[in-house]
């Protein structure tokens, strides 16, 4: 990324006289309320955090993605664009005046290397106690700079010892790619969650891979990708399309051109079937990919409508060693359409935005004659409905309970079938519906939870009365005990806990590969696209 200095003079030809004189008035305005705040208010004024606390609600009016990062903030920014951090490697679990669980460390981690495992807990940090202490003051001292040692005082899930551990922290990157693997004899699957440094390289690698071992189709998912990198989003587009071709291109103010982003590295294959899948929550990076592919007709979009980010931020120094990442310009496909859903130049009086409207979206050709809109990010070719969950799944996953659970089954077995074989046994999901039942959590289905509201409004209303005796008669019907509620949707439960399980065993690209078992909106994909002239392979076996 380019990286340049903001200037906040307003020249003449830009703004006209008019203007520049109003900018200028503003700001005198703005250093006397300060100064009378300073030396007139009945507090001390406490003029940095006011004073952040404008700079964010000034860049707030503006757009979610112009943000201002401090000095100490910087670490953050890092991760976002590296997808690295100084630390242990591993995900903690951590209640009120309790110790620090070691839920989740990732593989090849100095937390995996120094034999910390799920379900240890962390009694001090450094010889201090972490008790009293919150999460993120846990997470922090954990972390720090690459080389140096954090020493615990860990008890044993499984003994119950009580140890002292020495940890050497290590530059932690978290893998763009979660799971890369064959689903059957000819076709290939890449989950990637991020676009952060090295993506596009690590993504090159696996399809050569994959290749190698009969990769005849591939699946691209990018369903939760919100993106990152342009240059990699660039990047894993050129593994796809011939060289120096037009991925995406950039407009700033007034529309004006910035930039065009083509393929700049030989394509791994031009010709191999591709199949996308997105979803809402697919958005900046993703959508360049996404938009590429469909414009340029190399391979067919399934799933949902993505969630339409068509801004692009930069990242500018500032004093004191902060940054601005500001909105520099609009992306544009190579049809030419904008992916853009939100018009933040057009905010109504109460500062809301609302969507680009369906009347003000331009109509677009693909390379192939397809038409295709702008706004609102993109429309998949095939739309496949995601699947729906009960309440009771949101909530045992919500609440913590289906984590707490497989942290005890990891304290009770040493060891698991490979991820392909394991299989939640019929005493253990007996097990899970006694351990959840002793949990305080909204066991509630949609239906009571429903006819809850439904009487609170009839109270409200003074209806009780006329339709009062209906309906309690209602929901006592449908007033399931946990046991019940748990029960009746065991089948979408059950795939959730061995997903967990694995993970804590097998990390998580297993976890990845048991979700894939139960993915209806993949399969269905699968199933329709094997359906269609550009992919003459048959669909796998759903129990693959």
């Amino acid at each position: 990324m380019i990286l340049l200095a903001v200037s906040l003079s307003f020249p003449l030809s830009s703004w006209g006289q008019s203007q520049n004189f109003k900018n200028g008035e503003t700001l005198e305005i703005e250093d006397a309320i300060i100064k009378e705040l300073i030396n007139s208010y009945v507090d001390t004024v406490k003029l940095d955090k006011i004073l952040t606390y404008g700079i964010e609600a000034m860049l707030n009016r503006l757009d979610p993605y112009t943000v201002y990062i401090p000095e100490e903030d910087q670490e953050g920014l890092e991760m976002m664009l590296s997808g690295t951090y100084g630390g242990i490697g591993a995900i903690i679990y951590k209640r009120p005046g309790q110790g620090v669980i070691i839920n989740e460390p990732y593989e090849g981690s100095p937390a995996t290397k120094a034999g910390l495992q799920p379900g240890d807990m962390i009694l001090t940090i450094d010889g201090e106690e972490v008790f009293d202490l919150e999460s993120a003051e846990c997470s922090n001292r954990m972390k720090g700079k690459p080389g140096t040692d954090v020493r615990f005082k860990i008890k044993k899930v499984r003994t119950g010892d009580t140890v002292d551990i020495k940890v050497t922290r290590e530059r932690i990157h978290l893998p763009d790619i979660e799971y890369a693997g064959m689903i059957d004899d000819s076709t290939g699957y890449i989950r990637l969650t991020g676009f952060t440094a090295g993506a596009a390289e690590d993504m090159r690698k696996k399809v050569i891979s994959l290749k190698k071992e009969g990769m005849e189709r591939m699946v691209l998912d990018l369903r939760g990708n919100g993106g990152g990198a342009m240059n990699e989003a660039v990047d894993i587009a050129s593994i796809f399309l011939p060289k120096n071709t037009l991925v995406v291109s950039a407009k700033g103010r007034g529309n004006a051109p910035v930039a065009e982003y083509r393929t700049r590295l030989d394509p791994v294959d031009t010709e191999m079937p591709l199949l996308v899948l997105i979803d809402g929550a697919s958005a900046s990076s993703s959508e360049i990919v996404a938009g590429a592919i469909q414009d340029l007709d190399r391979g067919l979009i399934m799933g949902t409508r993505s969630y339409g980010k068509g801004l692009v931020q930069s990242i500018r120094p500032l004093p004191y060693n902060g940054q601005l990442k500001v909105t520099t310009a609009r992306y544009y496909t190579p049809s030419g359409r904008c992916v853009q859903a939100l018009d933040y130049s057009n905010r109504r009086s109460d500062g809301s935005v609302g969507y680009v409207p369906d009347s003000l979206r331009k109509e677009f050709k693909t390379a192939g004659g397809r038409t295709v809109k702008d706004g609102g990010g993109i429309s998949p070719d095939v739309e496949i409905p995601v699947q729906e969950y009960s309440r009771i799944v949101y909530s045992l996953v919500l609440n913590g309970i289906i984590e707490e659970y497989t942290l005890d089954y990891v304290a009770k077995h040493d060891s698991i079938a490979a991820p392909e074989d394991f299989r939640l046994s019929e005493k253990d999901f007996e097990d899970f519906v006694g351990f959840a039942a002793s949990k305080e959590f909204d066991y509630r289905s949609q239906a009571k939870a429903l006819l809850d509201e439904m009487k609170k409004a009839i109270e409200d209303e003074g209806l009780g009365h006329l339709v009062g005796a209906q309906a309690d008669s209602l929901a006592k019907a449908v007033d399931l005990s946990k046991e019940e509620i748990i029960l009746h949707h065991k089948d979408q439960i059950i795939p959730f806990i061995e997903e967990e399980i694995v993970v804590r065993y097998y990390f998580q690209p297993a976890g990845v590969k048991v979700r894939l078992r139960t993915d209806r909106q993949l399969h269905e994909a699968l199933e329709k696209w094997a359906a269609t002239p550009s992919c003459p392979v048959a669909v796998p076996d759903k129990g693959s």
